[in-house]
């Protein structure tokens, strides 16, 4: 959702002030709502929305 960005950017991004925070961390990784991220996608990356 977040592009066509590296693993490490992603990171970079997801733990960074005002990105959402997870609803769940599980073994695999960290799991967000789906309108949660598409809402900050429109309101930080507009050019990906």
């Amino acid at each position: 959702m977040l592009g066509d960005i590296s693993r490490q950017r992603a990171n970079v991004i997801t733990n960074s002030k005002g990105f959402p925070d997870p609803v769940a961390k599980l073994i695999m990784g960290k799991v967000w709502r789906r309108r949660d991220v598409e809402k900050w996608i429109r309101e930080n990356r507009p050019d990906q929305g």
